[in-house]
């Protein structure tokens, strides 16, 4: 494997994790952005929407271990790639995280812990797993029927309508589970700040929605050439 699809993945990791995290921090009241939750859900979704347009044709534009690994286990990606990847996309989103904490006043910082995915005070591990499971799954339907499928790609939106669903995801989910829906989105902010409080969640939801979703698509929705 070349350099070009891992630093396409870390470059386009970077692109959601900074935007995303950036976005969070700029609505604390120590910035004074006022983004609320439709600026913050338009950040992550802009920010993917670009980085699939810049990058799909390099890597995939996958962004996301959880949609790593779908694609692996839909025999899409090699293991040794998908490992590449997983490394590239945990560097993307941990230097992003870095970044915002460098520069965003340390009041920021603390009030939004980093732009962290979290809970909210009253969802229970059951709750969070749930609801990441079913946005991630949305997430990946999306990204086989735009990205991946002959017959979505012709339509050629494949970027926006990727950063559209994880756009709708945080609208729906967002104030009661931080909508990851990927954990190098929660990894880098996590490691960045050295808060773990319900991380293993947001690995394991993440990666069983985009599992599934992309086995159903691939068996049962995806047209076979003949």
């Amino acid at each position: 494997m070349s350099l070009r699809a891992p630093v396409a993945e870390f470059i386009g990791t970077f692109f959601l994790c900074f935007a995303g995290i950036g976005a969070i921090l700029s609505n604390t009241p120590a910035v004074g952005g006022g983004l609320g939750i439709v600026g913050i859900a338009l950040a992550h979704g802009l920010a993917l929407s670009i980085g699939v347009a810049t990058f799909g044709g390099v890597s995939g534009a996958h962004f996301n271990p959880a949609v790593t690994i779908g694609m692996f286990v839909t025999k899409r990606i090699a293991a040794a790639s998908a490992v590449v990847y997983i490394v590239a996309q945990l560097l993307g989103a941990t230097v992003a995280a870095a970044v915002c904490k460098a520069t965003f006043p340390v009041d920021a910082i603390a009030a939004a812990n980093l732009g962290i995915p979290l809970p909210a005070a009253w969802a229970t591990p059951g709750v969070v797993v749930g609801l990441e499971f079913v946005m991630t799954f949305l997430l990946m339907t999306a990204i086989f029927g735009a990205a991946v499928d002959e017959r979505g790609k012709a339509v050629k939106i494949g970027g926006f309508a990727i950063g559209l669903a994880v756009t709708f995801d945080i609208l729906a989910g967002g104030a009661v589970t931080g909508a990851s829906m990927n954990p190098a989105r929660s990894f880098g902010p996590a490691l960045v700040q050295g808060y773990w409080a319900w991380h293993l969640y947001y690995w394991i939801a993440p990666i069983a929605g985009a599992v599934v979703a992309a086995v159903i698509y691939d068996k049962v929705i995806l047209e076979r050439q003949k």
